[in-house]
């Protein structure tokens, strides 16, 4: 049990907290029962799992999952040291570090939909938008080198678990990708206010859905890309929707519309 924190596999993981540390390590960190669940679910590259060995809380974890949790590399600590170490206000007693899933960053092309986010900089809306993406079967998201690291710690908890099913590739130039969609017979819609067209009024069938920063919106230079430009209708008086929310409502039209198809 390790119970100093000093220990150099307590600094690894603290500096993992690091997005410079993460990339050159590969490795992020998961917190809490239902992460952990998931990981092993869908079969992530775990390379270790922490429990505190002292924490009350730590008998909450179902027996099912701690005779799973057996078959990884276990590593035992202090619940001072637990507590330096937790991202959460509310540690559950457990986290594990992963390994990222960064090895095929294609874009599969045989979906209908393919979502583009351009500059995404709150961590809650690129998780939870990572989330309503799985819930609609996507299988990947396409970021602009600017958006908020997907590895970051509040991305991670608020994707409840999408982050080990959706690819999310990060493109070094997001107009380049995108103008490569095109040459797979992907248009591309972009979401605006000054528009007359509306999301309710084009079919969600091989676009590409761009959506923008929570300030500035889809730069200019995606823009002019556009092959449509519509906005969500709104009655009351809010001249602007959560990045995750609009894109909710937009996958959703989407969803609505594929259901009435089928």
């Amino acid at each position: 049990m390790i119970s100093s924190k000093d220990n150099e596999f307590i600094k690894h993981v603290k500096k993992l907290k690091d997005k410079k540390y993460r990339d050159l390590s590969n490795e992020y960190i998961i917190e809490g029962i239902k992460l952990i669940e998931e990981a092993i679910k869908e079969e992530a590259q775990i390379n270790q799992i922490v429990i505190c060995d002292d924490c009350e809380k730590t008998q909450n974890i179902p027996k099912n999952l701690m005779y799973e949790i057996a078959k990884y590399e276990c590593v035992y600590v202090a619940n001072k040291v637990f507590n330096t170490i937790s991202q959460v206000n509310s540690p559950q007693g457990i986290f594990a570090v992963v390994e990222k899933n960064n090895k095929n960053k294609q874009i599969d092309y045989k979906q209908d939909i393919i979502i583009a986010l351009d500059n995404i900089q709150d961590p809650g809306n690129l998780g939870t938008i990572l989330r309503t993406a799985d819930s609609i079967g996507l299988n990947q998201i396409l970021v602009s080198k600017g958006t908020v690291d997907v590895y970051n710690p509040k991305v991670v908890r608020s994707t409840m678990g999408a982050i080990f099913r959706v690819k999310v590739i990060e493109c070094e130039d997001i107009v380049k990708a995108i103008k490569e969609t095109k040459k797979h017979k992907f248009k591309l819609v972009v979401t605006t206010p000054n528009t007359q067209d509306t999301i309710y009024n084009i079919n969600y069938n091989k676009k590409v859905i761009a959506i923008g920063n929570e300030a500035n919106g889809v730069s200019k230079e995606i823009q002019d890309l556009a092959d449509y430009k519509v906005k969500i209708p709104m009655l009351g008086k809010t001249e602007s929707l959560n990045a995750s929310v609009a894109t909710g409502i937009v996958l959703y039209e989407y969803v609505r519309q594929k259901i009435n198809k089928d």
